[in-house]
């Protein structure tokens, strides 16, 4: 921490932070007698707050957003100075780095043409939806404009995308939603749906079509789906399962949406989640690790062929995409972006991303042979999980109060970790990692050794 900065001359700073600020994703009551945390310094992957304390951070800024770790001077440069010279305009206009920064992407992206820049995941994912319903109105007479979703997948914290949320503590008590959204069963083999079979991953993907035969597929436009899910439990697909979705998509003409929000720039060791799986999407949408959160943007990339539905009639004057998102006319979005992608190739941050994955993977699964309590250990890249149980028999969910004890445990050892929080009644129970892709050994070990003692002391 900064040998100036005391934590004394802060406490204005928590005062008004208790006083005005809002939080995200927490409850204010116990505020009331002590103080909210207030980070004021990132290095790499450590953060120091008010009070001076150092922790190690192996969330990525708590969602799974600093990819390339705390304090990149480049990436701040590279702001400013395109702030300097050109900040906004509407995304009625193009600007330099949002030029560059879609050339450099589309390169990554064999298949993909075009992208629409906006300023978070909900919005790239609201942004799809409505050039499905819009495709659905000027092609097929307005009939397919359902879009599926799965259970335990989310997609955003809008009504609109809390309509496309597989997590019903998510959407709990804030509908009505918005109609026309289907939900498919998951692919969590872990939690069999259809008890033991040899083809899990295909009884699964095959529990998608007949969604479609009951609702009709000449009314579903879409689906929408997360690569590996993340805060549903870090589920990486099954064997045989994406194969088979995307056979289901071809034959029955559905566009196929993939949701890299989390997944995408390098969390899972290649560019995005879903280029480890051979699928061919028709969008992809992506945020967080886009620029590390140095700066507000998103991306939702779509094919030419979808992009030519919307300028096949130019005297229509309702055939194009009539949609605006304000800031995602931000100049520093992709400005950041383009330095974010730097670092990450000239860095070689995938190939560590892979080997720190597979180091922490290796951490987990030992910690599992010395702890009852880890039913299943998941993960690709520098996106893991662990599920906790009762009973690895019955696999009955640990207590939600006893894994957040374990993360309360780990904080307090100065390692912050995360769990599906606020996302299922039963099953808010799986402990979440995501470590910055600058990850060293020594950081993967000091995380996994923090949970084994948070595990101790827990469930002693």
């Amino acid at each position: 921490m900064n040998a100036q900065l005391r934590p004394n001359d802060l406490r204005h700073v928590v005062d008004a932070d208790k006083a005005h600020v809002w939080h995200h994703l927490i409850q204010h009551k116990p505020f009331e007698s002590q103080d909210p945390r207030v980070f004021v310094e990132g290095k790499g992957m450590k953060l120091w707050d008010a009070t001076g304390k150092e922790y190690l951070d192996a969330v990525s800024g708590g969602v799974w957003t600093v990819n390339v770790g705390y304090g990149r001077q480049s990436i701040a440069d590279a702001v400013r100075d395109q702030l300097v010279r050109l900040n906004y305009f509407a995304g009625s206009a193009g600007s330099i780095p949002g030029a560059q920064f879609a050339e450099r992407l589309i390169d990554k992206m064999p298949g993909l043409a075009r992208v629409y820049y906006a300023n978070s995941g909900s919005e790239a994912n609201e942004k799809v939806f409505k050039m499905v319903r819009q495709i659905a109105h000027r092609h097929h007479g307005g009939r397919k404009y359902k879009i599926l979703y799965r259970e335990r997948d989310y997609h955003g914290t809008t009504i609109t995308a809390l309509s496309a949320s597989g997590q019903p503590q998510r959407s709990a008590q804030y509908g009505p939603v918005t109609p026309g959204f289907v939900e498919v069963p998951h692919c969590l083999e872990y939690r069999s749906q259809f008890g033991k079979v040899d083809n899990y991953g295909e009884r699964a993907a095959n529990a998608i079509e007949e969604v479609i035969l009951r609702e009709g597929a000449d009314t579903i436009g879409a689906i929408c789906l997360e690569p590996v899910t993340a805060g549903g439990g870090v589920i990486t697909p099954p064997v045989g399962y994406w194969e088979r979705v995307q056979d289901i998509c071809r034959r029955h003409h559905i566009l196929l949406h993939i949701d890299e929000v989390v997944c995408g720039v390098g969390r899972t060791g290649k560019w995005f989640g879903y280029q480890h799986f051979g699928i061919k999407p028709d969008f992809v949408t992506m945020a967080k690790g886009v620029a590390s959160g140095y700066a507000a943007i998103s991306c939702a990339v779509t094919t030419e062929a979808v992009f030519e539905q919307f300028k096949d009639d130019p005297g229509d004057p309702m055939s194009y995409f009539r949609d605006i998102s304000t800031f995602g006319g931000c100049a520093s979005g992709p400005a950041a972006a383009l330095e974010n992608m730097r670092i990450i190739e000239d860095e070689k941050l995938l190939a560590n991303t892979t080997a720190m994955g597979a180091r922490l993977m290796g951490n987990l699964r030992e910690l599992q042979q010395r702890h009852a309590v880890i039913g299943d250990v998941r993960g690709i890249g520098l996106f893991c999980g662990a599920e906790l149980v009762q009973d690895r028999d019955s696999r009955e969910p640990a207590e939600e109060k006893r894994v957040q004890a374990v993360i309360a445990e780990c904080l307090a050892q100065g390692v912050l970790i995360g769990a599906t929080n606020r996302s299922f009644n039963r099953f808010n129970n799986t402990l979440c990692l995501s470590p910055a892709l600058i990850a060293t050994p020594a950081d993967i070990d000091r995380i996994t050794a923090t949970i084994d003692k948070a595990l101790t002391k827990v469930f002693a």
